[in-house]
Formats: C-alpha cells, sequence, structure tokens
C-alpha cells in the first residue's frame, strides 16, 4: 500500500527556501504580505475587542471608525460588555482604526492605532501611562506625540467626549 503524506509550510518558510535575503523577507513582512494568509489568531498586540467598523452598526457601536476613507465620528456604547472595561482607568480598546483609552489619570484619548514608523498595532501601557510599539520600540505620550523613536511623526490624535451620564463616549476627528 502506497500512502503519501501532505506537507504544509508557511509563507515565510517558503521564502526562506527561496534563499531570500533577511532585508528581502523584512520588506515583505513590512508590507503585511507575509501576514495577509493568517490562521485567524489576533495580533499578538492586540488584546482587546474587535468591532465592526463598516457602515453597519454592532451592539454598542454605532457610527465609522475607520481612517481610510470617510472621518471618524463614532459612539461606544460603555454600558454593553464589548466597551465596558472604558470605564476603568488604565484600559484601552483597538476600534476600527483607532486605540481608545482610559488614562490612569482618568481622561479619554483616542488615537490612530498604526505606529508611524512601520504600521503596527500600537497599544496602551497603564504602568506608562503611555503608547508603545513593541515592534520597535516607538513610545508616543497621550496627545501622539513620538517621545522615543524610531517612529518620527506623531500619531494622528481625535477627540473623545464623555457623555454626561458617563454611558457612551463619542470620538471625532
Amino acid at each position: 500500500m502506497n500512502t503519501t503524506q501532505k506537507e504544509t509550510m508557511k509563507r515565510g518558510e517558503f521564502l526562506r527556501s527561496l534563499s531570500l535575503g533577511t532585508s528581502t523577507l523584512m520588506a515583505f513582512y513590512c508590507m503585511g504580505t507575509m501576514t495577509s494568509c493568517s490562521t485567524g489568531a489576533m495580533d499578538p498586540l492586540t488584546t482587546t475587542t474587535p468591532v465592526d467598523t463598516g457602515t453597519g452598526n454592532t451592539t454598542g457601536f454605532t457610527g465609522n471608525a475607520t481612517t481610510s476613507g470617510g472621518a471618524i465620528n463614532f459612539t461606544l456604547d460603555l454600558t454593553n460588555t464589548a466597551f465596558s472595561k472604558l470605564k476603568t482607568a488604565g484600559s484601552s480598546l483597538i476600534v476600527g482604526d483607532l486605540i481608545v483609552a482610559l488614562s490612569t489619570t482618568n481622561s479619554y484619548v483616542a488615537l490612530s492605532k498604526a505606529c508611524t514608523h512601520a504600521g503596527t498595532t500600537v497599544q496602551y501601557r497603564s504602568a506608562e501611562n503611555d503608547i508603545f510599539c513593541a515592534n520597535h520600540g516607538s513610545e508616543f505620550s497621550l496627545t501622539g506625540a513620538v517621545e522615543e523613536g524610531p517612529a518620527v511623526a506623531s500619531l494622528k490624535a481625535y477627540k473623545a467626549v464623555l457623555s454626561a451620564d458617563g454611558n457612551t463616549l463619542t470620538v471625532t476627528a
């Protein structure tokens, strides 16, 4: 009886088997081509709840949170479990193209989530009360200003306003 075994290879392994240099592989990685066929696992830097950023609504979310092709204008229902963690100081969520955080000083911030150096999703660090890119170590203030490179351009900041009753957060350009 003749049996065959199916072998699978990840894209990065395939490219390495072609003897491509490190710089070529990094170029592919930075352009996103090595992650475009993911297995469905979340980005390790993003430990937050993703939301529908299209024109349709998801429970607790209304508006448009995608920066490409439209203005930022959305509202989060902070009583909804998907967004209720934003009532706790030192917490953050990725919402569409933005990172939204309630700082340890109890002020809301909304910034573009893509590091201006290589486009990696940034994260909020409550211990440092700043925004950090784990890919190359860039650090940003809560206003989006670069505090530590290699990034040289600021993250775009958006206006985040809490309703009088504290139950909704509206983010606009």
